[in-house]
């Protein structure tokens, strides 16, 4: 069994119903680690996730403008440094016939002579935004991530767990750009959720609900799956130091869409006591989700959760969804379509223009032309 297993790992095999995300990871620790292999044999790996913001920005309650304007200047400052360099090169590299003539050797060889690397080039270098490639380290468990806690600043990124590429019913472990998209909001907008209690629904490598976590009270970060939620509260746990400033906790619980009831027995991972449901029902104020809009069943079973639970909550609550419009070529409409995201905003209209007498829903767009938070590619299809 154990050579089956070994030979399996040295000649990797894609499936066709293999799902990759398509987001580009940038972290300052310029390494994309490889640490531990799942309990399903698919490889995780350590990302960090480059934050444009501190914890001490949050906890001061720093103004969004001002913390933009600072990042601006610095990327000013960091053109006029390479220009500067770039101009120092030029005026360098500027020889004339005679400066030519003294580089060469005595067989009229040109002998090339390279500059030294100044401070202000390394200083330049730094300001670039660096491409993150995988890089295997070895299978292990928190020690593994000692040498690289040590390489990077607590409050400059956010450390996630994830795979690469998964089977659909495993999409849940790779990290997914809506996600961003509306941890930038959570950002943008953080005296909103400021000591809320929040439900994230389908939070899969968590990274949202951490994000909530820094500036809420409480979060609830559901999905199925002992393995993927084991993942997930590994993320929490390797990012409490967001937590730590505001106080918010991040409990991991599973929740099936597929059932009508929430998940109670004490011998069951995950499962919720009777006073954490009590908790969520009598203080909630915000549910949350991020691209969990790819199959029309999931999405049809996300809307009765989500009936389900606003229906016995005690207060009123807005929900905030995030997704990306995937398009595709279907030979069955000879053209580009997005039919996941046409069944979404079908399902949501007929919640819009539910009549029964008990729940009212108001649906809003809400353009994401607001701040960029976190180091990401913020596309037109978001």
């Amino acid at each position: 069994m154990a050579d089956l297993a070994e030979e399996e790992m040295d000649n990797p095999t894609f499936r066709s119903d293999t799902v990759l995300s398509d987001v580009h990871l940038h972290c300052p620790s310029k390494r994309h680690l490889m640490v531990r292999l799942n309990a399903v044999g698919q490889p995780v790996f350590l990302s960090y996730f480059k934050l444009l913001w501190s914890t001490e920005d949050l906890a001061s309650g720093k103004h969004v403008r001002e913390i933009t304007a600072g990042r601006e200047q610095q990327s000013r400052s960091g053109d006029e440094l390479c220009d500067k360099d770039r101009s120092n090169v030029k005026e360098e590299g500027e020889l004339n016939s005679e400066g030519v003539e003294a580089l060469l050797d005595d067989d009229g060889d040109l002998e090339v002579v390279r500059r030294p690397r100044s401070a202000s080039d390394l200083q330049a270098e730094d300001l670039l935004r660096d491409i993150v490639c995988p890089v295997i380290l070895m299978k292990g468990k928190e020690d593994a991530f000692e040498d690289e806690e040590q390489e990077c600043t607590y409050s400059g990124v956010v450390k996630i767990e994830h795979t690469m590429a998964t089977p659909l019913e495993d999409v849940g472990k790779q990290v997914w750009r809506a996600a961003f998209l509306l941890a930038d909001h959570i950002l943008f907008q953080r005296d909103t959720f400021r000591g809320c209690c929040v439900l994230e629904l389908g939070g899969g490598t968590g990274i949202t609900s951490i994000i909530m976590g820094a500036v809420a009270k409480r979060v609830y970060c559901t999905d199925v799956g002992e393995d993927l939620l084991a993942m997930c509260e590994q993320n929490v746990a390797l990012n409490k130091h967001l937590m730590e400033p505001g106080g918010g906790e991040i409990k991991v619980k599973e929740l099936d869409w597929l059932k009508d009831e929430f998940c109670t027995d004490p011998e069951a991972p995950y499962s919720w006591s009777e006073e954490e449901i009590a908790d969520l029902l009598d203080h909630c104020s915000v549910i949350m989700a991020a691209d969990v809009f790819y199959d029309d069943d999931l999405t049809d079973a996300l809307f009765r959760t989500l009936y389900r639970i606003t229906h016995n909550l005690r207060n009123s609550c807005t929900v905030y969804l995030a997704l990306e419009k995937r398009l595709n070529f279907t030979l069955r409409h000879m053209d580009v379509t997005c039919e996941a995201y046409s069944h979404f905003r079908n399902t949501l209209n007929d919640l819009e223009n539910l009549q029964d007498g008990k729940m009212k829903y108001t649906v809003e767009h809400i353009k994401p032309d607001f701040c960029q938070f976190l180091v990401y590619e913020r596309i037109e299809q978001l």
